[in-house]
């Protein structure tokens, strides 16, 4: 057979193959996009940098960016974290749909680098900038990735929402502050931010939208399904992030695995007990601050969370059950405290019902909700860490009761303040009830006795309370004002930015 026969066959023989595998090629291209492995699309917006090193360096990218990963560890070995910062961009880059690149970098510097200075805005800038990786950058390019919405929620849940940090206050006042220049200063208004009328408005809801990536109108349903919450916070954030990615899972099924949705899910009702615990925003007119107070009207949305989360996540519901339990407790103690007597007796009630053969008083086998009053169980919780026997410690943690009640009445607190007195009267009297020995040894000043020494003592024109906040104190007890204020009122606390 001829040369020129053999290759005309082998032409034929490689023109049926190529005819016969285009069927298993396209099967093969389906599969691939499905499972997320090719990305043919061509990227939207990218800068041109990385349109270059995602189409003309090909297959070399991959050796590129193993010898930056391998540079930018030793530059963070030797702490030049600035130039470690412009490598994590590159390699960023050059695998811009690798996800675990996004995830690792922006740990890194919130939480690796970040620590490294002792200087809390440098700490902020570090924390601040891990999180603009993953919004702005990450989810740029991957916004189908619930990873990256778990793992953003999980920065403002645990950096900056959690105490571990040493700087933990700074970043959550750093952050109201930013949020505060998003709504005017007062309290979020979202139909604002949906519908803005004015200039100043529009202009802060493009700023909501375009520099902090939020849809204001999701943020409404977010805060409508899990709220109210302060949108000035952290845990707000973390609910709305980890909401966003839960609702990405819906949207592409087959791209996430249960693990993730378990995660995404736990971001949210843990931060909404956060958020109960201390995710209400009350601000002290007096020295231009803030204190973080309970959420308490978020009570029967965290426990239809939890509820939630014990059918959704089958395999780890009595761990969830045990949490739950543990966050009735802490509700109705905190109701009790803030005078909600008749909420308190609801959800105490509730935890009954919910959890009939659990112990709810540590230490106390016998203590079932069917045993325990009330008021029982509200001194128990009052009295952690105070023994009954000591007179000393039982007054000093009344007095405690008495000047934060006096003290939320100078804010506008009054009904936390008439909860704090009643924690007040209700230690001192369970006190006496059990103190049978040596009683006139053992006694506690009456309650009045007690209020009235440290009204003297907070409202004395040379202690350190400000005149004004003085003034107002003395409106709300029935004191008599002072004759004149002091030239100096010595309120010269920054403002809140």
């Amino acid at each position: 057979m001829s040369g020129r026969v053999k290759k005309i066959i082998l032409l034929a023989l490689a023109t049926v193959l190529f005819v016969a595998v285009s069927p298993i090629q396209r099967a093969l291209n389906r599969d691939r996009e499905r499972l997320g492995l090719t990305r043919i699309e061509p990227l939207e917006n990218a800068p041109p940098v990385l349109a270059f090193t995602t189409v003309a360096l090909g297959g070399f990218r991959g050796l590129i960016a193993n010898a930056l990963w391998i540079r930018a560890t030793d530059l963070q070995d030797e702490d030049k974290f600035f130039e470690h910062s412009q490598l994590a961009d590159l390699i960023t880059k050059l695998e811009p749909h690798f996800v675990q690149v996004w995830l690792v970098q922006a740990w890194n510097m919130a939480y690796n680098i970040s620590v490294k200075f002792k200087d809390k805005e440098d700490r902020w800038r570090w924390v601040e900038r891990g999180i603009e990786l993953l919004r702005d950058d990450g989810l740029r390019f991957n916004p189908n990735e619930t990873l990256i919405y778990r793992e953003l929620a999980w920065f403002f849940q645990h950096k900056m929402g959690a105490n571990l940090d040493d700087w933990h206050n700074f970043y959550k006042q750093s952050w109201a502050n930013e949020m505060a220049v998003v709504f005017a200063k007062k309290a979020p208004d979202l139909e604002e931010m949906i519908n803005p009328q004015t200039d100043d408005a529009k202009m802060r809801a493009k700023l909501l939208r375009e520099k902090y990536k939020m849809d204001p109108v999701f943020m409404k349903e977010v805060n409508t399904l899990n709220g109210p919450l302060d949108w000035r916070l952290p845990e707000a954030h973390a609910i709305y992030w980890a909401s966003v990615g839960l609702q990405k899972a819906k949207e592409n099924p087959t791209r996430t695995k249960a693990d993730d949705l378990i995660q995404l899910r736990r971001a949210v009702y843990q931060s909404m007990q956060m958020s109960f615990q201390r995710g209400r925003m009350v601000a002290n007119p007096f020295n231009k601050t803030f204190e973080l107070g309970p959420n308490i009207d978020i009570i029967p949305k965290v426990s239809a969370a939890y509820e939630q989360a014990m059918v959704e996540d089958a395999q780890n519901a009595d761990h969830i059950a045990t949490a739950h339990r543990n966050f009735l407790r802490e509700a109705v103690y905190t109701l009790y405290g803030h005078n909600r007597i008749a909420d308190a007796a609801r959800w105490y009630k509730y935890l009954g019902e919910k959890y009939p053969n659990k112990t709810i008083i540590d230490g106390d086998p016998n203590s079932y909700p069917r045993n325990v009053t009330l008021e029982e169980y509200a001194m128990a919780c009052l009295k952690v860490d105070v023994s009954e026997t000591n007179n000393a410690k039982i007054q000093a943690r009344i007095e405690e009761l008495l000047i934060r009640a006096f003290l939320d009445l100078t804010i506008g607190e009054n009904e936390r303040s008439a909860g704090y007195r009643g924690l007040a009267r209700l230690l001192r009297s369970t006190y006496l009830k059990e103190t049978t020995v040596r009683p006139d040894a053992l006694r506690i000043a009456p309650i009045e006795e007690i209020e009235n020494k440290i009204l003297d003592r907070m409202l004395d024109p040379k202690g350190e309370m400000p005149f004004e906040v003085r003034a107002v104190l003395r409106a709300q007890t029935g004191r008599p004002p002072e004759e004149a204020a002091p030239a100096d009122t010595g309120t010269n606390a920054p403002a809140l930015k």
